[in-house]
């Protein structure tokens, strides 16, 4: 046991001795990968080649497993692209040391094999403009859980992205215009009208926007269209509370080609 006013090492604080300086650049080093950790956002650091160096507790979770069972692994085999040619621009930039920043549509399988999507954001990073870039890695889970089948008798509920997404549909906006009106990109648009014609067996976009109006999804003798109050799975009317047509997201009214 120390003295009483010796430090751990058994030195008196008062014998002229100074502790050893820490050097800042660790100090700032443990602090970002603590932030890092604690990030509610998946996010992955790679190198230039697409292979994870790091990855925080949330992307590994989309998995199942922990972060550093994901380091070493491709971001090609954890992802698949719903448009490979996407991976063209990214390549590009590495090559030419360009900071630059990409989306793109990716969907993936979770450790209980359930497929899942979302937009990855492409981040590319260097210490040094010379220096090749490292990628970083935010991405953004799209998936709404499917909700639960209605009993015999009540009206179909989607997710409230969908009704909006049917609404637009339904206006006659083209899948850009549905896009703007929702904040998601196109890739994200398609994703989840092919979501809703895989789930009601739909064949087109028509057998959708009528199957939806069958089902009470969208609101009846309403211009512009707009869900029905009830019809999301939360319990949100949708586009329903404003009267005109205008999704929650600021962009709505979307309905000219």
């Amino acid at each position: 046991m120390n003295p009483q006013g010796a430090d751990p090492q058994g030195q008196d604080p008062d014998d002229g001795a100074t502790a050893p300086a820490r050097d800042p650049a660790v100090v700032w080093r443990n602090w970002a990968l603590l932030l890092f950790d604690h990030l509610p956002v998946p996010t992955a650091l790679c190198d230039a080649y697409g292979t994870v160096l790091l990855a925080n507790p949330a992307m590994a979770a989309e998995w199942g497993t922990l972060p550093g069972r994901l380091a070493g692994r491709n971001a090609l085999d954890l992802f698949h692209l719903d448009t490979p040619a996407r991976l063209h621009p990214i390549a590009e930039a590495v090559r030419l040391r360009r900071r630059s920043r990409y989306p793109i549509e990716v969907s993936w399988s979770t450790g209980t094999g359930v497929e899942r999507h979302g937009e990855l954001t492409v981040d590319l990073v260097s210490e040094t403009p010379d220096a090749l870039p490292h990628l970083l890695l935010l991405l953004r889970v799209l998936d709404e859980p499917d909700p639960p089948a209605p009993a015999p008798g009540a009206p179909t509920r989607v997710s409230p992205v969908e009704a909006r997404i049917l609404a637009l549909a339904a206006g006659g906006s083209t899948t850009a215009q549905i896009a703007t009106g929702v904040g998601l990109t196109v890739d994200g648009v398609n994703y989840h009208l092919g979501r809703l014609s895989r789930r009601w067996g739909m064949a087109n976009r028509t057998a959708l926007v009528a199957h939806a109006y069958v089902t009470g999804v969208l609101a009846p003798g309403v211009w512009p269209p707009e869900p029905a109050v009830g019809a999301s799975a939360d319990g949100a009317p949708g586009n329903g509370s404003s009267g005109n047509g205008a999704s929650d997201t600021g962009s709505g009214g979307v309905s000219g080609r």
